[in-house]
């Protein structure tokens, strides 16, 4: 892909995510190309419908994760930095998958995150399990379900101290629970 073709496609990645984010799922496409900065060409050309630019957006999300959790750092310090990355993106998609229709064509698609999720999070569950952080059967699937559940208690509209200040007291809520017994 060119340099330029991506940058474009990129900017409609983070206008979707905005205005999905601010307005819901069903927001008119020519919105997001507008914000994007682009013409509606340039929108289908890269994302022939909604659920392929929902599907993209969360593929963004999945990438950046996979780039958090290869700085290499604890258990703690890296969901953190998980929860900070996906808070958004957790939001939207529970507000995403509450507008698909059950027999969407790329319901496959969204359920398949969920497997990219947990695989983006098996490198900090080995490292969990080998520091002895985390029990021994605890694995992407549990951290990933474990972000979730962190990931909901962050808000941005929260004054910056508080939201970080709840993240932490409900990740030592959760880490208790993984802790080997």
């Amino acid at each position: 892909m060119r340099r330029d073709a991506k940058v474009r496609r990129d900017a409609l990645i983070v206008a979707g995510a905005e205005i999905f984010t601010e307005r819901g799922y069903k927001v008119p496409l020519d919105e997001v190309a507008t914000r994007a900065g682009v013409g509606r060409g340039t929108l289908y050309r890269n994302f022939k419908d909604r659920e392929a630019l929902a599907l993209a957006i969360f593929e963004s999300e999945i990438e950046r994760i996979q780039q958090t959790v290869a700085a290499g750092h604890d258990l703690r310090k890296s969901m953190i930095d998980v929860a900070l990355v996906t808070a958004r993106g957790t939001s939207l998609y529970a507000r995403i998958a509450a507008d698909l229709v059950a027999d969407t064509a790329n319901m496959a698609a969204f359920r398949a995150l969920g497997d990219r999720l947990a695989q983006a999070l098996a490198p900090l569950a080995d490292r969990a399990r080998a520091s002895g952080d985390v029990g021994s059967d605890t694995d992407g699937w549990k951290l990933s379900t474990a972000l979730r559940m962190v990931s909901n208690v962050y808000h941005d509209f929260d004054d910056e101290a508080v939201a970080l200040r709840n993240l932490n007291d409900a990740l030592d809520l959760l880490l208790d629970g993984l802790r080997p017994r």
